[in-house]
């Protein structure tokens, strides 16, 4: 039998103006981005009846990490913390609710860490080239590293809770943030958000990702966990993600390489190096970006076989990818692999991949228009008679996964992307 044409032509002109109105349907989406703390942040969000217009959004949210910055950064030389870090007295220092929430937060997961999380690991991190003073030419020295490491110690740092306020142990100890500070941000702009009754966003700040509600095209957003290798929009996983937060931390962004050994950011307070295993990122998702983002860290410090151990115990939402022969191998928690679900395949395809709920939609408008046009012939013939459709709605669908500058003040890898709405 000989397909129709008139039917076939009918049924896409149908099929391409329902989709066209599903999209037109779809409400607007806000989009903000920026820099700040030495890397890029943006905001996806579906605006609220009462919210302010975006310029005003755009505003507030730039103030709010004006304030962050000049509170948490140990890269500005006038910041809090910079000025607290160069005092040499044992005395209770008053601290901003800011940077006492992150010092409070940084020690409870150093609570859970066993040793692999702690903010005073900052002489260390300036020691091994990666802080404010820049890289070295050589690695340090055992004297030298001994020296630093008795500067480092979660039991060096004491904190009050009011009022706010911290006191040194030694005159020398110094605190590095990196590890927590941009989870901390991404957390602060989602409240400021809320604040304004915006209920369906998604910030990312770094590559540290915080999502509520739905995406502009139903369903929750869709994020692309890029592999440690991946050249531009490849990725490891695609994950659907909605009233939570999610962070990557990586030892392939930031590295040196000195007499055949590799230097990477990652540095283990407990024995004063940097890392040398086999993990090469961990991913964790948590409630919050800066539990997610200080967790990521953790892990990524305590190596693929004592970090999985750690994320299992606590129940975490954890992916971990390691170097093996020939590429690399990647284990996950029951507790991340719920998460993925059927939507959590490899993401070779990032790019333009569309919506899974927009390609369903149109499938299956596509099939009723069939049928609804075989029952109205005269119907049928008043649409095969028009001329084709100029326009139709694109996919939803965004595009690669972008790499964001090289980050001044955070060591997580920027390996996390929104790659469909």
């Amino acid at each position: 039998m000989r397909e129709c044409p008139r039917l076939g032509r009918a049924a896409a002109l149908l099929a391409a103006a329902l989709a066209a109105g599903a999209c037109a349907r779809e409400p607007q989406l806000v989009v903000l981005r920026g820099e700040t703390m030495g890397t890029h942040w943006s905001v996806k969000a579906v605006p609220a009846p009462d919210a302010p217009a975006p310029a005003a959004l755009d505003a507030e949210i730039r103030a709010l990490f004006e304030r962050l910055d000049a509170a948490l950064s140990n890269w500005d030389p006038d910041s809090e913390l910079s000025r607290w870090n160069r005092s040499a007295g044992r005395e209770w220092t008053p601290l901003s609710g800011e940077l006492y929430a992150v010092l409070r937060a940084s020690a409870a997961v150093n609570a859970w860490s066993e040793g692999a999380f702690d903010v005073t690991v900052a002489p260390l991190v300036d020691l091994w080239g990666f802080g404010p003073a820049g890289p070295r030419e050589a690695p340090p020295g055992a004297d030298e590293l001994a020296a630093a490491r008795a500067r480092v110690g979660a039991a060096l740092l004491e904190l009050r809770e009011a009022p706010p306020a911290a006191r040194k142990r030694r005159p020398d100890v110094s605190v590095d943030l990196s590890a927590i500070a941009v989870g901390h941000a991404t957390d602060r702009v989602a409240e400021l958000l809320e604040a304004h009754g915006i209920g369906r966003y998604l910030v990312d700040v770094g590559g540290e990702l915080r999502a509520a509600g739905e995406g502009p095209a139903g369903g929750p957003w869709r994020i692309a966990v890029q592999r440690p290798d991946a050249p531009e929009g490849r990725a490891q996983r695609l994950l659907p993600l909605a009233g939570a937060a999610v962070a990557t931390s990586g030892d392939y962004r930031r590295f040196y390489e000195r007499d055949g050994r590799r230097y990477a950011h990652a540095i283990d307070p407990r024995t004063g190096e940097p890392v040398r295993h086999s993990l090469a990122s961990v991913t964790v998702v948590a409630p919050t970006a800066a539990e997610a983002d200080a967790a990521a860290t953790t892990l990524l410090v305590l190596g693929p076989g004592a970090g999985l151990r750690v994320a299992l115990a606590r129940g975490l939402p954890a992916l971990l990818v390691a170097r093996a022969e020939g590429g690399f191998s990647e284990r996950m928690t029951p507790a991340f692999a719920a998460l993925l679900g059927d939507g959590g395949a490899r993401g070779d395809a990032v790019p333009h991949q569309a919506s899974p709920a927009a390609s369903f939609a149109i499938l299956l408008a596509l099939v009723a228009g069939v049928f609804a046009l075989a029952a109205g012939g005269l119907g049928l013939g008043a649409l095969a008679g028009r001329g084709p459709l100029r326009r139709s709605c694109r996919p939803v669908a965004c595009g690669a996964c972008r790499r964001p500058c090289p980050r001044r003040a955070h060591s997580a890898a920027p390996a996390a992307e929104e790659v469909a709405r």
